[in-house]
């Protein structure tokens, strides 16, 4: 159990509202809406502020708990398994990637934390909202060029409205 991590997110209780306003929520819902017409992939962006008191008791991760909010919002469950989220955990400076498995068997670990660094600079600079704008757009430029759009109609499977958890 590491305290100075416990007080991180303590303090940072309300931090994806402070951050992630609406009006960087729209932005980003834009940017998702705008990328989506170009592949199949389906992006979800949610964002964390602090982790409860018992993950942080049990020294769990961000990448522990990105894959948990993967599985909680749905993200598997598209139809050409194409799903990818962006999470953001404010506590810990973490931003991971995850994507389903018919993307992530195409898509090195490399290209998604290099996104990760990208959108890590804007954050740490205070510019939110050219982090994730910039951040959704790389991820939808790695789904364009595996999962381009075919021209055939298809459902939005997952909303483009960024989640605050």
């Amino acid at each position: 159990m590491n305290l100075a991590r416990i007080f991180r997110h303590l303090f940072a209780e309300g931090s994806a509202r402070r951050h992630f306003p609406s009006r960087v929520l729209d932005a980003i819902q834009q940017a998702i809406a705008a990328g989506e017409s170009r592949h199949r992939g389906q992006v979800c962006f949610a964002v964390e502020g602090a982790l409860p008191l018992g993950d942080l008791w049990r020294n769990r991760g961000a990448r522990d708990r990105a894959h948990e909010v993967f599985a909680h919002l749905r993200v598997w469950d598209t139809e050409h398994n194409c799903g990818v989220l962006i999470y953001v955990l404010l506590a810990d400076h973490a931003i991971e990637v995850v994507a389903d498995r018919g993307i992530a068997a195409l898509v090195a670990e490399t290209e998604w934390a290099a996104t990760c660094a990208r959108m890590q600079a804007h954050f740490a600079g205070g510019d939110f909202e050219r982090g994730a704008v910039e951040g959704v757009t790389a991820v939808c430029d790695i789904l364009a060029r595996h999962f381009p759009a075919d021209g055939t109609p298809r459902t939005n499977e997952l909303p483009d409205r960024p989640v605050l958890l």
